[in-house]
């Protein structure tokens, strides 16, 4: 990565920020591969943006899935789980009783990998929870 030697903090920002959104971007398409066909669903486009309460959303009626930016940062089992999480909303609006047996199905330990999204490091200096 290259930032300019008179760049300020604001510019050396984006410079970082535009490269975590890349790394993000680059691993959506494996994890759609892999998580789509087994649950049955198809997310028509995913964007990454930094949002203040939420690792991931879902337009279900545009079949848009959004993820935090945030996300770049964390261990690539974690984005895996919001990968499925937001997914799963496209079969179940909702977090009801059916929205978590379709996560038990398919992702047996998601209850881990939430407490460790929202008691973890980034967590601690945002209030961030799964919309």
């Amino acid at each position: 990565m290259y930032v300019r030697p008179n760049s300020d903090v604001v510019a050396r920002g984006r410079v970082l920020q535009t490269w975590y959104r890349e790394q993000l971007k680059n691993q959506l398409p494996a994890l759609a591969a892999k998580w789509e066909p087994r649950i049955g669903v198809q997310a028509q486009d995913w964007q990454v943006k930094l949002m203040k309460t939420k690792w991931g959303t879902c337009n279900i009626e545009a079949r848009r899935i959004w993820l935090n930016l945030e996300l770049a940062k964390v261990a690539p089992h974690l984005l895996e789980y919001v990968v499925v999480h937001e997914l799963i909303h496209l079969l179940e609006r909702t977090h009801n009783e059916r929205f978590r047996g379709l996560l038990d199905q398919f992702m047996p330990n998601w209850r881990l990998h939430r407490e460790a999204l929202n008691g973890g490091e980034l967590a601690a200096y945002e209030s961030f929870d799964l919309g």
